[in-house]
Parts: structure tokens; sequence; C-alpha cells
């Protein structure tokens, strides 16, 4: 007799319950399990619930249990902030539809070529992944027709109201059917969103998952400190505990700055992402983090959601959120899946009112520390084990990972062991190598000029750093 978190006992069809078997999808995760039933039966939600709690699934099931792959229109529309979301979520769903044969699924983001994108919608998909600007941008030109748009998933809509993409979304929202489901996603759920999405629903059904964490899995240490000496304390925390890779949270863009320019300063490879830099800036400091090329990234929160990076030593809360539940959802991007997470928490005497409220959000007592006891846990700085090479080059050039690992491994003499993540995009290319034979490889791979020799072709290449 099938569990009642088994997929088992939805009303699925075997070829898709087998895929999820093969992709291990096991048992339902609580958000899937308290809104898998209400998506099936058609009704609009609301669902409130952390990056990592399966949501993409949630939907991404929803959406494919509907949908009719001989009928070639876009059946589903899913909005997400950002474009490193959107690329997941579209991975994601492709995954999920493997049980299928045919399903199209396109994702259309800012910060891409457009030309690309108006010939794949001419082709035409099941289901598009975007963000709000650039699906503006394709109703606007006439390229995207959604008038056959069964799904709606407004995915992460705390995040796109924060970016102000209230506008485009109303834009997009009234170019879809009145008869359609619509499934709005969220991490917080603040009164600004409920009325700003309350035209866009009918009758929902509401969903919360608590965000809480396991006390096991995550160790939360808070530390008191003078507001003036934030900045040199967390440099006392890295140097003490040196975690390979730290997010360390800002309520500012001015502070993520600033904390990022002294950190490096001191010989740390930390690098700022706030709302205001260009998508290729972000892509950029996104793949040296997720490489561990820079092993400090200093955020907003607006910033940082949406990011996915699975192995992360530690979060530093450098201020103190006055919300609690954005305290929850960063504390909760260290201790992913098995593995135990670090929270470290500073706060100046005037924060203490917002720590009493994580206490009684969380039914328990916060642990003090004390920062004087820190000492230095090894000589030198702390250097992320990781640099980045950066390829003049990318899709439109037919670069392939295969390729560039053949060239690294051939080549410039490297073991595939000191060759780390490569990403390959439309344009530029970003290749991790270990920091000890880095500048060996391009030596070797260069020889006297700047240009590397990759597939007989030649590239101009050039090391990033985050110090």
């Amino acid at each position: 007799m099938a569990n009642a978190n088994s997929f088992s006992i939805l009303p699925l069809s075997p070829a898709l319950i087998s895929n999820l078997d093969n992709l291990g999808y096991h048992e339902m995760t609580t958000i899937q399990a308290q809104s898998l039933p209400q998506i099936l039966e058609g009704r609009d939600l609301i669902a409130q619930a952390k990056t990592g709690s399966g949501k993409t699934a949630a939907f991404g099931i929803g959406i494919l249990y509907k949908l009719n792959p001989s009928y070639f229109a876009t059946q589903a529309l899913v909005l997400c902030p950002t474009r490193e979301l959107a690329d997941q979520v579209a991975n994601e769903l492709r995954r999920l539809a493997r049980f299928a044969d045919n399903i199209k699924i396109l994702s259309l983001c800012g910060g891409a070529p457009m030309r690309p994108q108006i010939a794949s919608l001419e082709h035409g998909a099941h289901i598009v992944v975007g963000t709000p600007g650039r699906i503006r941008d394709h109703i606007g030109r006439g390229t995207i027709n959604l008038s056959a748009v069964q799904t709606l998933v407004l995915d992460e809509a705390d995040r796109m109201t924060d970016m102000g993409f209230h506008e485009e979304i109303s834009g997009i929202v009234s170019a879809c059917p009145t008869r359609r489901q619509t499934l709005l996603f969220s991490a917080t759920y603040p009164d600004d969103i409920r009325k700003a999405s309350a035209a866009y629903l009918n009758n929902p059904a509401e969903v919360k998952v608590e965000a809480q964490h396991n006390a096991q899995q995550i160790e939360q240490r808070f530390y008191e400190v003078g507001f003036d000496q934030r900045n040199g304390a967390v440099a006392q925390l890295l140097r003490h505990y040196r975690p390979v890779s730290t997010l360390a949270f800002c309520n500012t863009k001015i502070h993520c700055r600033e904390l990022a320019a002294e950190l490096r300063e001191q010989g740390f490879s930390a690098l700022a992402l706030y709302g205001e830099l260009e998508q290729r800036e972000r892509d950029e400091i996104l793949v040296l983090f997720a490489n561990q090329s820079c092993s400090v990234l200093v955020a907003t929160d607006v910033a940082a959601r949406g990011l996915d990076i699975q192995t992360l030593g530690a979060v530093i809360n450098v201020d103190v959120s006055k919300d609690t539940e954005v305290h929850i959802h960063r504390i909760g991007r260290t201790g992913r899946a098995h593995d135990t997470g670090l929270a470290l928490s500073l706060c100046a005497p005037n924060e203490k009112k917002w720590v009493k409220l994580i206490e009684q959000y969380q039914g328990g007592p916060v642990q003090w520390h004390d920062l004087a006891g820190l000492a230095p846990a090894a000589e030198g700085p702390l250097s992320a084990p990781m640099v980045t090479l950066c390829i003049m080059g990318g899709k439109k050039d037919k670069l392939r990972p295969g390729d560039l690992l053949g060239a690294l491994t051939g080549d410039a003499g490297l073991t595939k062991e000191q060759v780390g993540k490569i990403n390959v995009f439309e344009f530029m290319t970003y290749v991790a190598l270990d920091r000890r034979v880095a500048e060996k490889a391009y030596a070797r791979l260069c020889g006297r000029e700047d240009s590397g020799n990759i597939k007989g072709r030649s590239f101009k290449m050039r090391f990033i750093s985050a110090v």
C-alpha cells in the first residue's frame, strides 16, 4: 500500500510516476504534498515556501499533468525574477518532461540576444520560462502568443515585486486568457504582494510551509558587536572558521560594496552582489562564486534570491534582518541536502529586538558567543582554491565543455581533477582551474600570446580574479 507522501496516490500517468522515480523523487516534500492535490484539481494557489523545498517540481508536475504535447502552442508560462532562476527552472522542467516525447520548453530571458529567441518562438514551444522584462518585450513585438496559456506560474513573486516588475507582470497577465490556472510561489508573502496579486488570482487555495531549519543540521551562533566594528568582525569570523564559500548578507548595497572592498584589501577573494548590476556582471560574479574562484559573496537579500549554490560553508548575517522569515531564508542556504551548515550572525546593540523576534519564531533562545575568543585557525590569507579563465568564445562559436576539457587536459597538461566548473554562455566561456597550476596551464595553452588554441581555433583568454 502506498504511503501518504507517495506520488502514486496522485492521479498521474504511470509514465510520469516512473520518471519521477528515476529522477529520485520517491516521496513528496511538504510543499508538494500540500499543494499538488489543489494544483491537480485546477485551483489557483498561493504557496509560501523557501528555495530548496521542491516547489519547482510541484508546479512542474501540475503543468505536465494537463499539457497536451500534440497541441503545439504555449500552454504554460513560468515567470522568474532572474535569468539564473529561469535557467534552473527550465532545466528541471526538461528533466520532469522526459517521460513524454516532444515536449518543447523554451527559456526567454533578458541579457541574451533577441533574434535566436524569436526564431525559437516561430518553431513553437509548449512551455515558456522567462523573466518579466523579456516576456513583455516579446508581447510588445508580437513574437509570442499567450492566448492558449492554461497555467501561469509566478515563481519567487516577492522577489519580482522587490525588483520593480509589477507593471510588466500586469501586462503579461492581461495577455493570458482569463480562464487559466494561476500558481503563485513566494518565500515571504507580505501585505503589499497580497494586494498586488489579488487581481491575478481566482479564489486561491493557500499553502504555507513553515520555514524552520533542523538545529542539528545548521549551527547558529550570535555575536554582539559595535555598529562600526562589523566589517572587522566579518574578517575575524572568516579567519577563524575558514569556510571555502561564504555568503555574507548586508541590508544595503553601499555596505555590500564597502565590506567586499575592505575584505579584498585584507587578502580575501570577495565580490559584492546587489540589485543594480548589469546582467553580464551579475553572471560573472555568480560564476566565480559557484566555481570557488571567489570565497566570499557579499549580497543584499534582493540580489541573493534565486541563487542556487550547492555547497556553502557558512552564511554570515552582517546585519540582523528585521524580518524573521528573511533570516530563516538566509540561513537555510547553508546545510543543504545532508550537509551540516554554519550560520553566524553579528548583532549591534540596537538590533537585539530583532533577535528577540527570531527567538519567538524558532521557539527557543539563540546561542550567544564571544568574538574575543576567536583566534585565526591558520596563518596566511584565505584564498579561493580556484581561479577562472575567461575565454572570448561561447555557444555562438559552437564551443562545448568537452572541447575545453580536452584542450586543458591535452595541450595544457592538467588532470581532470585540476579543472573545475565550465560555464559556456552565448559569447563567453568561464573555466575554473586549480589556483596552484593555473598560470602554468595558461602559459602552455597560449605560448607567448594571450590567445589559446581550442579545436584548432584561436580564442583570446584572460584570468579574472576576485582579489
